[in-house]
């Protein structure tokens, strides 16, 4: 047992520690085709070299999720793997694009701890920053998330909660290195919708339904090399079942978003994120979003869409809270992001 990693509990935790997350993990295309095996992702920048080529870059990167997926996926040993839950997400951006061949690495930084009033758990925040080989950041993110302690005696830490953004300022997207969209064209792309299309408050209801099932979930959590006791092993939970990962209810959400939202091309801000409601085996994933906010780019012909993404299992299409405030019991996902789209 003393060589075995039993994963750290909330009182191993303190403000500035940073953790430095093994393994680091070279992608290509396999990822990417069994990305798409396992979500009907189908935007044309990820999908096809030519048409990236078409739109200034030298090839098609590989999809902005499966960026965070894998960065994500090498924090849990040393972050989530006594998690009770994933809580929320803010201040994520994507730095530059992933490619076939690139390797990532990724650390975090503790920014925060809270002890909770039962005295059995704890929220930590981090801040995580993915790599590539050559040192360049890719992706950064805060998340929290709350974990057990292991001795519920354990004195509580001085409670540290961080200031974080509530939106991330659409000056600091980061736009690929030239990429146009000046000669997009939306007959390859899927729809003729551009930014001017699309109104504040304006709701799309993605119409799809997909029915996730266990064997999917725990192919898609090992691709990420994610070991979060609670996809995997059903004595990890009360209820005996295996909970599906919130990357995985995200990435479903996000790909059944293209219809309505096939020219959000590119994920590039992470506002804010709730996994609202457990997903089990055997839920259909239902999705609908909301128009928040435009931004113009500096890039030709780049504009800035950003867009609430809810995932459902079968609730009202454009139903989020009850009237207490509270999530309705249906809605799984609450994800606050921005895209990049032509104007």
């Amino acid at each position: 047992m003393g060589k075995t990693n039993q994963g750290r509990f909330f009182e191993d935790y303190s403000v500035g520690d940073v953790l430095t997350h093994a393994v680091p993990r070279t992608v290509g295309a396999g990822e990417r085709a069994l990305y798409h095996a396992l979500y009907p992702a189908r935007h044309a920048l990820y999908s096809s070299d030519t048409f990236a080529q078409s739109c200034g870059l030298t090839a098609s990167p590989l999809d902005d999720m499966i960026a965070f997926h894998t960065v994500f996926g090498k924090t849990v040993p040393d972050v989530s793997l006594n998690a009770v839950a994933n809580l929320g997400y803010a201040e994520g951006r994507w730095l530059a694009p992933v490619w076939p061949g690139d390797t990532l690495t990724s650390a975090s930084e503790v920014i925060g701890v809270k002890q909770n009033s039962n005295g059995k758990t704890g929220v930590v925040w981090v801040r995580t920053t993915g790599r590539n080989q050559h040192g360049a950041p890719v992706l950064d993110y805060v998340r929290w998330v709350m974990v057990r302690k292991r001795d519920i005696d354990a004195p509580a830490p001085e409670t540290v909660v961080p200031d974080l953004a509530k939106v991330v300022a659409p000056q600091t997207l980061v736009v690929p290195s030239g990429l146009t969209f000046d000669g997009y064209d939306t007959a390859l792309s899927g729809e003729p919708h551009r930014l001017s299309d699309y109104k504040v408050g304006e709701q799309i209801d993605h119409v799809d339904g997909v029915t996730v099932e266990e064997a999917e979930h725990m192919m898609a959590t090992r691709l990420w090399q994610n070991t979060a006791k609670v996809h995997f092993d059903t004595s990890a939970r009360p209820d005996g079942t295996r909970l599906i990962y919130g990357g995985h209810v995200i990435s479903m959400a996000r790909a059944l978003s293209f219809n309505g939202l096939a020219n959000a091309q590119m994920v590039v801000g992470l506002n804010a994120g709730a996994h609202a409601n457990p997903c089990l085996a055997g839920d259909t994933i239902w999705a609908w979003s909301e128009v928040l906010d435009t931004a113009e780019t500096s890039a030709p012909g780049v504009g800035a869409i950003r867009l609430r993404l809810v995932a459902t299992k079968g609730g009202a299409p454009f139903a989020l809270r009850g009237e207490d405030g509270k999530y309705l019991p249906d809605v799984l996902l609450n994800l606050d992001y921005w895209a990049l789209m032509p104007t």
